[in-house]
């Protein structure tokens, strides 16, 4: 028995004139929804890092100004990525997975250390993240290893083991947030590849039985800790553990307290009290979605998470659609990629979920996340457009 929403049937025929009509290979559904997300989050990076705006303090720019230029190079990523070929993204596996392991493995020896974490090159005042673009890589690396008529026992390790090795290396770093995103990648993946349900559950155990020895080992740092135990225990609890564990719920609470402030209607953009006093921690990267609640509101921040539901809806549809395992699966781990760190990163700015550093895709500041969505999204509007391109279905 496989598992169930596995993909087996054809997607709809196409017209015969479709070919013909140049737009029919772009969907803009899926583009426009980008990118009023990105606009929406270059707005809300501003506002985190604008300043007091006083005449003592005039209006910070150079935030923005990075988070534009990523966007832009993002986009110049995204139609390059959108016309590759099957036969190209497969000729770079190997050199950009073993790229991968060498640029992780760096980490420990050059990488920059902060807080005990070394998870970022650092150069000429600029950070860049590898753990960010092996999750494309990764996808990609997990779609070609999956995308047999019959996932067998032997391709399933090998799978699990094309995982593992960057998985280890990040766990070394470490960095709590990026392992769950590469956990729930392969997750959907291996469920949507047709392996069969006893696999699944087998693999389901492990899993678990992996995450309890790490929390319990002493991999992960003191303030890592904190940051989880923060979600489970109360306050008593929590100033038993140290300051540590109390500086972690407090940034929570200020989260909660900016989003509680937003109300309906929010305070007015650039107009946040928590958001202008620098309350709350990180507030334009892993907390930005505090600054959505408290300065649009209900009606802003569902906004952004309608989009959010938007965009994974024409991911699915693209991924329903696709004309062979490779693309459908390839369309899957992006979409299952997006899902877990949207709803995560609003979740823990909320106490819905525990804080793991997770930035808000699109939205939140730094040029390897958002890199690393836009190749991505790229790599989904070329799965569209192949279904459109005749010669390469032929």
């Amino acid at each position: 028995m496989t598992a169930p929403g596995t993909f087996t049937s054809r997607p709809p025929p196409l017209a015969e004139d479709d070919d013909q009509r140049w737009w029919f290979v772009l969907d803009p559904v899926l583009i426009i929804t980008v990118l009023l997300i990105t606009a929406m989050g270059a707005v809300l990076v501003f506002s985190a890092t604008r300043g007091s705006a006083t005449p003592l303090e005039p209006v910070d720019h150079s935030f923005l100004e990075r988070q534009v230029a990523f966007v832009v190079l993002g986009l110049i990523a995204t139609v390059f990525a959108a016309h590759l070929s099957v036969r190209s993204i497969r000729a770079w596996i190997p050199a950009a997975y073993v790229g991968l392991l060498l640029l992780l493995g760096g980490l420990l020896l050059f990488g920059e250390n902060v807080r005990g974490i070394r998870a970022w090159y650092s150069f000429a005042g600029f950070s860049f993240q590898p753990s960010e673009p092996g999750k494309v890589i990764l996808i990609v690396v997990l779609a070609a290893a999956l995308s047999v008529e019959e996932v067998r026992t032997k391709r399933l390790l090998v799978g699990l083991g094309l995982a593992a090795l960057p998985a280890f290396l990040i766990l070394r770093q470490p960095d709590v947030g990026t392992i769950l995103v590469y956990v729930v990648i392969v997750a959907a993946m291996i469920s949507m590849s047709g392996v069969k349900l006893r696999f699944i559950a087998g693999l389901a155990v492990i899993a678990v039985a992996v995450v309890v020895v790490i929390f319990q080992s002493d991999v992960l740092e003191k303030f890592q800790e904190d940051r989880l135990q923060t979600f489970f225990l109360d306050q008593e609890e929590l100033v038993a553990l140290g300051p540590e564990a109390v500086r972690a719920a407090f940034n929570v609470e200020q989260s909660q307290i900016a989003i509680g402030n937003g109300g309906l209607f929010g305070q007015g953009l650039f107009q946040g009290s928590q958001t202008r006093s620098n309350l709350v921690p990180e507030q334009q990267t892993d907390f930005i979605f505090s600054v959505a609640g408290e300065e649009l509101g209900f009606r802003g921040a569902g906004l952004l998470l309608g989009l959010y539901a938007l965009m994974l809806f024409r991911i699915w549809r693209i991924a329903v659609r696709a004309t062979d395992s490779f693309d459908r699966l390839l369309t899957i781990g992006v979409m299952a990629m997006f899902l877990f760190q949207a709803f995560q990163s609003a979740g823990m700015t909320m106490g819905m979920m525990p804080v793991t550093g997770i930035p808000l895709p699109l939205v939140s500041y730094g040029g390897s996340s958002m890199l690393t969505s836009m190749v991505a999204l790229g790599l989904v509007m070329g799965v569209y457009r192949r279904r459109f391109d005749f010669l390469e279905r032929s």
